[in-house]
């Protein structure tokens, strides 16, 4: 009796080593994907390793993630840096998370543990603590984080810190 239950247990173990259930559908090495709007480039996106999953329209970048982001006229606005981040294909979301590091063309850098970028309505957002540097030297804290791609029009939602910046000089 003792043999057969072990024959069966090494039998199910067999058969669920060669199922796919789980595994990505696509793997990719030093990948760059290139993310347009109507035909203008929105986004390029780096990572070293891409995962993709077909029925979840899902794919997961989990190696450096460096992607650059363009305005409507296809110019530079800002870069962005992640340890991974995961691609919603269905609804445009990419939600970059470890150590993301958003560099703008103006001068604005933005650091938080996650960001989601929603192509569609073009904005970053954040309910995580953020640190948030400017040209002009200043240094923003809080928690809860919105803006434009471009890091032109943000909005700290729970501000904290010191800044030198005059009501009338915004």
């Amino acid at each position: 009796m003792a043999l057969f239950i072990m024959s069966c247990s090494n039998r199910v173990e067999d058969k669920n080593e060669n199922t796919r259930e789980g595994l990505p559908d696509q793997e990719s090495w030093k990948v760059t994907i290139t993310l347009t709007d109507n035909g203008i480039k929105r986004s390029v996106v780096r990572s070293g390793h891409l995962e993709k999953y077909d029925e979840k329209e899902f794919i997961l970048l989990d190696q450096r993630v460096d992607a650059d982001f363009f305005d409507e006229d296809e110019n530079h606005t800002t870069n962005l840096k992640s340890a991974i981040a995961e691609v919603v294909e269905g609804n445009d979301f990419m939600r970059a998370m470890g150590n993301v590091i958003v560099v703008s063309d103006s001068g604005v850098t933005l650091y938080t543990d996650t960001l989601v970028w929603d192509s569609k309505e073009e904005l970053i957002y954040t309910e995580d603590n953020i640190m948030l540097t400017t040209e002009k030297g200043d240094t923003l804290y809080g928690i809860g984080f919105e803006s434009d791609i471009a890091l032109e029009n943000w909005r700290i939602i729970k501000p904290s810190g010191v800044t030198t910046i005059k009501e009338n000089e915004q």
